[in-house]
């Protein structure tokens, strides 16, 4: 669908990353994000006004089910400025909803078109507004819920406009055909290769004398001119190797634990607390596979003698709410958490996992494990033995990867059995009903499982 955008007082124009507002004796503004990281912010604006459209109402639209696709906007539109996991991504856009992107004076998240920033008196430079233009602007930015669990609308009814005022432009489309087509772009760009140009030839220099140099000469050259290329190399990848270590390797950094703020004394062995490992699937039905994935890891460790692990039911009360490691160490009484996330997509599994010392503040191990679904049932007992040995913890004699955890013999077996114990947590009759089918079914198929 083509057409003019000339009637329509709100246009989000996704060509140029400007939103423009035009309401007679209401607000008139044209906003430039003219950034990678701001033209983010505008797309996550086109997107809940497409949901709005979709819906054929202005709504409160769930950023949780959305994740994939904001994390596509993040990765590309955004140039990865942030981390695209859930517990960073969708509290981040909380923030800036709530924060930034009203903050109509300072614009940080954008550029104001036709208006110059003025020094307001002391040191900071803003745009000057009148109070109903500053109101108005602001309360478009509507959210219910905080962090991880926010809905937005982009309130747009509060300005006295509707959705047929609003438009989505990109290349020649509208709306949703426009945003399709924006999603399609975005889904290319990983795989265009960029064209190499042709290096030209050095240019000669027509009539300049030509001295041959002796053979002697040539290789002494030809040797310095290797000894060179490699310094360079070194130089070259050892500035590069530091750069992607700061840029992507190297961990965040963490909040020391306190020891007066701790709610129980440390025990005189490595104690641990393993957090729900967060589903990043499609599929919120797959939340039963990362909890049970969770729950063998803390059965698995729970194995060993030599550590203190905290159990299921005091880790899980942190489900699904933004939580500090250090928060989680001062009220369980741990040293070390960890924490990690799972994506699951047909017959692959992407396992991310990392150990934190609470009260060092540092992180003392980290892994991302790709593997075959069918293979995750010695995964779990591979986490296990990594942080068992991260901590320095001794292994009982002939323990091995096969045999930290429940042992179940196929990956049907874990995997009903895991579907089974989310059933039971929904604590409804219909879900009891499911899980007592999946049991028996498990009891088929393993009478000796666990």
């Amino acid at each position: 669908m083509t057409g003019s955008t000339d009637q329509h007082p709100i246009t989000i124009d996704l060509n140029q990353f400007k939103l423009h507002i035009g309401l007679t004796n209401k607000i008139e503004l044209t906003l430039h994000f003219n950034s990678p990281s701001r033209k983010f912010y505008l797309s996550v604006i086109a997107f809940l006004v497409n949901e709005m459209k979709r819906l054929g109402k202005i709504t409160s639209i769930p950023l949780e089910k959305h994740h994939d696709l904001l994390a596509l906007l993040n990765e590309t539109v955004g140039g990865s400025a942030g981390s695209s996991d859930k517990e960073n991504l969708l509290p981040r856009i909380y923030r800036k909803w709530k924060d930034a992107l009203p903050n109509l004076e300072e614009a940080p998240l954008f550029k104001v078109l036709g208006r110059k920033k003025e020094y307001d008196g002391g040191t900071s430079r803003t745009h000057s507004f009148t109070e109903d233009e500053k109101d108005s602007w602001a309360n478009i930015f509507e959210y219910k819920g905080s962090e991880g669990n926010v809905r937005l609308k982009f309130a747009i009814d509060k300005i006295g406009a509707t959705l047929d005022d609003a438009v989505i432009i990109y290349e020649d489309s509208l709306n949703g055909d426009a945003w399709d087509r924006f999603l399609s772009s975005l889904k290319g760009e990983g795989e265009r290769v960029p064209e190499v140009s042709e290096i030209p030839p050095p240019l000669e220099v027509p009539g300049a004398p030509v001295l041959l140099p002796t053979e002697k000469e040539t290789a002494r050259r030809d040797r310095l001119r290797w000894i060179t290329l490699a310094a360079m190399i070194a130089v070259i990848l050892g500035a590069g190797a530091l750069t992607a270590w700061k840029l992507y390797l190297k961990p965040a950094p963490v909040k020391r634990a306190s020891m007066e703020r701790m709610a129980f004394s440390l025990p005189d062995k490595p104690s641990i607390a393993v957090l729900a490992f967060v589903n990043m699937s499609k599929d919120s039905e797959q939340e039963f596979f990362s909890d049970g994935l969770t729950e063998e890891i803390i059965t698995a460790l729970s194995k060993s003698p030599y550590l203190f692990v905290i159990a299921r039911s005091s880790t899980f009360k942190y489900k699904g709410k933004p939580v500090e490691v250090r928060q989680v160490s001062e009220e369980l009484g741990v040293r070390y958490v960890l924490e990690g996330s799972i994506r699951r997509s047909g017959e692959k599994t992407r396992i991310t996992a990392q150990l934190v010392d609470a009260v060092d503040g540092h992180h003392l191990w980290a892994e991302r494990f790709d593997r075959e679904t069918k293979e995750i049932l010695t995964v779990q007992d591979e986490i296990a033995l990594k942080i068992m040995k991260a901590l320095h913890v001794k292994l009982q004699a002939g323990q091995s990867g096969s045999e930290t955890g429940r042992g179940a013999k196929n990956l049907e077996t874990f995997l009903k059995s895991m579907e089974a114990r989310g059933q039971v947590l929904r604590y409804t009759k219909e879900g009891n009903a499911r899980a007592r089918q999946l049991f028996e079914e498990v009891i088929a198929l393993d009478p000796n499982y666990a």
